[in-house]
């Protein structure tokens, strides 16, 4: 369906075409006509079709001469980059219209400046729940005006902790308003806003899953444990997308990977919720105008964040959620256009957990070996040619073969000079990488093992399925990829495989077991300097997770070879 077919101003219709925008997304088209006609609408649709245009033009055309000087239109995002960003856009689609003033309000940024713009009658406002109601606090923004309220990405504001401010506000704001929500999912504490807040909602779902990813190319790589970083710059230099984003589960992995990537010559910058407002806009308008070609971000900084030409999704950590997923990957193959979405994954556990995602989105996703060496210096080949072939040669270039011929070196040999130097420009910072080397197969199938030292034992109540859970939780490893766990007075020995200890050692520190702060090192000895405990006796099996506790005797036989202090029990053979 076509925008020119909706009952819409020309001021809008203008607007629109100047866009670029022609056909309709399912979202727009169900919920337009139902916005403008005033009815509550509960709207369930994923990022990347198209919300923002579904809700902003209904607002933008909402606006009247009377409503001159005072806020009509709140609409409540959950972090700053999706109010700026919706801002921006709203303000594309009033271009032409009169009286229309937008004004964002968000943490991080001037309250004086935001009290400047709500005080000249900005009457559509979009916020983050807490800087909203620090404006109605100071009456610098007077719910009592306003009659249309909107929730984007209403779960995601949830589960950032904002459901008592959005209730405040909705119970500040008249009865007689048009409530809005749309969420990528509807949990019972959605559902619970919308039966107290909305009156006969229209409900709007769209197969979102599937559409989102149905022009997506989706691809993951089998990486050995602790080699995630070293196979992504071997992605990047292989692919050279000229925008790609990055997705890690934590900020602390944000800073690390973003600085190993500038480390090796790529124009990476992170984005995290830890940083200052003014740090993410920079970051954020550097990705823009391409002096910044990859992001790597968090989930929640990068919610809402709408970025034309993102060539590929990179997921170095899986998400903790299967509909992350396809938030993530729907940053890339936007507005009718393809995409590319690749997934590092280690080990057996995060297997699983990638055929739960297909399943979920009803879509494969084909495994692919990492290119080598030799593959990327091929393709880099192939890129230079294709460069090359493209360039028209000036009268510099021939007066510069001409100087080079009179000193005895031909047009080839310079050539080849030249281009060699190119490639190996931009071969050079690639990792030592061996993509033949087999993945971690652990003690069961026979690989030698070390132990490593943590700083805790029993005299802080802990078991063995407290070290275990911390190190899993800590390195994305399976449970059965550790081996036996001692654990003593003060620390706890647990047997590892002798080829991740350094990524198990790296990727524990810091770890925190049943709440205490430890420090996890490789164990050197029988005993260590500060070592009071004692070991449990030495005829005295110990728990080892390969077995059952107690060296696999059945539960019966427990205690058949040792009962202490006391003599074996002989059974009467008579």
């Amino acid at each position: 369906m076509n925008f020119n077919e909706m009952n819409l101003s020309q001021e809008i219709l203008r607007a629109v075409d100047e866009l670029g925008f022609s056909e309709m997304t399912e979202i727009q088209q169900q919920s337009i006509p139902l916005l403008l006609q005033g009815h509550d609408v509960v709207g369930r649709s994923n990022t990347g079709t198209g919300k923002t245009a579904a809700f902003g033009i209904p607002a933008v055309e909402s606006i009247t001469p009377e409503d001159k000087g005072k806020a009509v239109v709140l609409i409540l995002c959950p972090t700053r980059e999706l109010a700026m960003q919706a801002a921006e856009e709203i303000r594309k689609f009033a271009k032409f219209k009169e009286g229309v003033k937008v004004s964002a309000v968000y943490g991080g940024a001037s309250m004086e400046k935001q009290i400047h713009e709500l005080k000249r009658g900005a009457n559509i406002i979009i916020g983050t729940p807490g800087r909203v109601m620090d404006h109605i606090r100071r009456h610098t923004l007077r719910p009592e005006t306003l009659r249309t309220v909107i929730l984007d990405e209403a779960d995601e504001m949830l589960n950032m902790g904002f459901r008592e401010d959005i209730e405040t506000i909705l119970s500040d704001v008249p009865e007689e308003r048009q409530t809005v929500l749309f969420s990528a999912t509807m949990p019972p504490e959605i559902m619970a806003i919308t039966e107290k807040y909305q009156t006969e909602p229209v409900q709007i779902k769209i197969k979102s899953a599937q559409r989102t990813v149905e022009l997506i190319e989706q691809f993951y790589f089998e990486v050995a444990m602790g080699r995630k970083t070293d196979a992504l710059k071997l992605l990047l230099a292989a692919y050279s997308p000229s925008s790609a984003m990055v997705f890690c589960n934590t900020k602390a992995m944000v800073d690390q990977l973003t600085e190993e990537l500038i480390k090796s010559g790529f124009r990476a910058a992170g984005l995290h919720g830890d940083m200052k407002q003014m740090q993410r806009t920079q970051v954020m308008n550097g990705f823009k105008n391409k002096s910044t070609s990859i992001l790597v971000a968090t989930d929640v900084a990068a919610r809402g964040i709408d970025v034309n030409g993102v060539d590929a999704v990179f997921n170095y950590d899986l998400p903790q959620d299967n509909e992350y997923y396809i938030h993530r990957i729907g940053r890339t193959g936007r507005a009718g256009r393809t995409g590319t979405a690749y997934t590092l994954i280690s080990g057996r556990r995060q297997l699983f957990d990638l055929r739960s995602i297909e399943k979920y989105i009803h879509a494969e996703i084909r495994e692919m070996p990492l290119p080598d060496r030799s593959d990327i210096v091929a393709m880099k080949k192939e890129a230079i040619i294709r460069e090359v072939s493209e360039l028209e040669a000036g009268h510099n270039g021939y007066d510069i073969l001409d100087r080079l011929s009179a000193m005895g070196i031909d047009y080839r040999e310079a050539a080849a000079r030249m281009l060699t130097r190119q490639l190996n420009n931009e071969t050079a910072s690639l990792p030592d990488f061996d993509t033949s080397r087999p993945l971690r197969k652990g003690k069961r199938d026979g690989a030698k093992t070390v132990k490593v030292d943590i700083s805790i034992g029993r005299s802080k109540r802990i078991a063995p399925n407290f070290i275990l859970g911390a190190l899993v939780d800590a390195t994305g490893m399976s449970g059965r990829d550790f081996g036996k766990i001692d654990i003593f007075d003060e620390h706890t020995t647990v047997e590892v495989p002798e080829a991740e200890y350094e990524y198990i050692i790296d990727s524990t520190n810091p770890m925190k077991v049943n709440g205490h702060q430890v420090e996890v090192k490789l164990y050197k000895g029988k005993s260590h300097a500060g070592f009071t405990g004692r070991r449990r006796p030495d005829n005295k099996p110990s728990f080892d997770r390969k077995k059952r506790a107690y060296g696999g005797k059945k539960k019966n036989d427990i205690y058949s070879d040792y009962i202490p202090n006391r003599k074996k029990r002989v059974k009467n053979k008579h």
